[in-house]
């Protein structure tokens, strides 16, 4: 065989993936860059679950969606969004054709791992003010020392009224922070294995160390960071009961490098697939073929239980309620639906490329990630794709020039990871995973590339549309 035709075989049968900054045209990547500006945005307004429902609804209704009514008849075109407990939310674009043929759903979710406050948190010890906090989804406790946090959340108080609490944004909002030993005097902790460096009960927020002023009586301290949130918001300590108080790193998401290419924020994993998914459905200016779902949900992170989980029933008796109003059979719409899980992987990093199989990991730049099974070792915890619906997916990005890539979530035995494809998977829906490849998963702060950002939205965009 002659070099040049093994070259033009070559071309012709291995893999075309390649960065995807020698793709696409300035314009094009401009375009990245200028989408991803109102995503940031959006992680700015949106680091809890309460909140990201909150902006979501923000969008939906300036683009003309309104709260669903169960009395009313629903006609081609309607647009429509329902709020599940302040935590979840559906949005939908009522289709033209026969509800029978199914739904587009695309589901990611917008909860993210942080320090929940306990629910008798706060303490004072030796004269110093602390909050005991309970880590929510999987992180590296160390990651979470000597960071600014802010307080997110609600109390709801003795007369049953929300107080909203937002602290440590505004830059003269005061922040709080975990401390950490000096290196000096960590000799011991330092022998610790990394995972226990900082053990979850030492995850205590400093809040306040100046006294009340009565030195007849103990917890001055205490009594003082009290009596400033009494004055504040008219709670007292019994409040913190019936509370949900989450603190979150207290900065701003920022381009990273020197070339502004990629994103560098808290909670990418998993808004940036939120927003893209969201955006997708806000900018389909024509009434779909079939009903457009999209679904941000509560939970993922620690398994997607509770009621404001893809583990409940709250999306199927979406999808049923729908059905029936327009005419279909809901065992038969659900079985022919068709979903996106729109959820992040892991991004190789040359710094650590022991833990990640590079043939079959993703890559920034590279395009939004199709991710046919996650789990862990024998594919546990996972849905895992049919041929066919790959080939679907596949075919549908080839066709709409959208870049793309295959990934995984780690080397087989050493990998995993879950999203909720499974949940939806199980009501027999087709589904499979597709969204932004992040490097530093879970920690304070994670970076994406713009450009994937960018594909991510138009995966989902083409999907609804098509």
């Amino acid at each position: 065989m002659s070099e040049s035709k093994a070259k033009d075989l070559k071309e012709e049968l291995f893999t075309k993936k390649k960065n995807a900054c020698f793709i696409l045209k300035d314009s094009e990547i401009s375009q990245a860059d200028e989408f991803c500006k109102g995503y940031m945005r959006f992680l700015d307004a949106a680091k809890t679950e309460r909140e990201a429902v909150c902006e979501s609804i923000k969008l939906l209704e300036e683009k003309g969606f309104t709260e669903y009514d169960f009395s009313k008849d629903l006609n081609p075109g309607d647009k429509i969004y329902i709020n599940n407990r302040g935590k979840a939310i559906i949005a939908a674009i009522i289709g033209s054709g026969d509800v029978n043929k199914g739904f587009r759903i695309s589901a990611a979710h917008i909860d993210s791992p942080r320090l929940d406050l306990k629910q008798n948190p706060i303490y004072e010890d030796n004269q110093i003010g602390f909050f005991k906090t309970h880590y929510y989804g999987g992180i590296k406790k160390y990651q979470w020392t000597t960071i600014p946090l802010a307080l997110h959340g609600v109390i709801i108080d003795s007369k049953n009224e929300k107080i909203e609490v937002k602290i440590g944004e505004d830059e003269n909002d005061p922040v709080f922070c975990v401390c950490d030993l000096l290196p000096h005097l960590a000799t011991q902790q330092m022998k610790r294995n990394l995972s226990e460096g900082v053990k979850g009960e030492e995850l205590n927020i400093l809040i306040g160390s100046r006294p009340f002023k009565d030195d007849k009586e103990s917890e001055m301290v205490k009594l003082n960071i009290i009596e400033i949130l009494n004055k504040k918001y008219g709670i007292a300590e019994d409040d913190f009961i019936s509370a949900e108080l989450e603190a979150v790193p207290a900065f701003k998401a920022r381009d990273i490098g020197f070339d502004r290419s990629m994103i560098g924020a808290y909670g990418q994993d998993d808004r940036v697939c939120a927003y893209t998914a969201l955006k997708a459905l806000l900018d389909c200016d024509d009434v779909p073929n079939k009903t457009a779902i999209t679904v941000l949900t509560d939970k993922e992170e620690t398994g997607s239980d509770g009621n404001t989980g893809l583990n409940s029933s709250y999306l199927k008796y979406f999808i049923c309620d729908l059905a029936e109003k327009l005419g279909g059979n809901a065992r038969q719409v659900i079985s022919a639906s068709e979903c996106l899980s729109a959820d992040v992987n892991a991004a190789f990093d040359p710094t650590f490329p022991d833990v990640l199989e590079i043939r079959n990991a993703s890559k920034i730049n590279y395009g939004v990630c199709v991710t046919k099974f996650t789990g862990s070792r024998g594919k546990s915890g996972t849905s895992d794709a049919s041929a066919e619906f790959v080939a679907r997916i596949r075919n549908l990005l080839d066709s709409k020039n959208v870049i793309w890539q295959t990934g995984e979530l780690g080397k087989v035995d050493l990998g995993g990871g879950g999203t909720v494809a499974m949940y939806i998977a199980n009501l027999n829906i087709d589904v499979i995973d597709v969204g932004v490849p992040v490097l530093s998963m879970h920690a304070p702060f994670e970076v994406t590339s713009k450009i994937d950002t960018y594909m991510a939205y138009k995966a989902f965009k083409v999907f609804i549309e098509d």
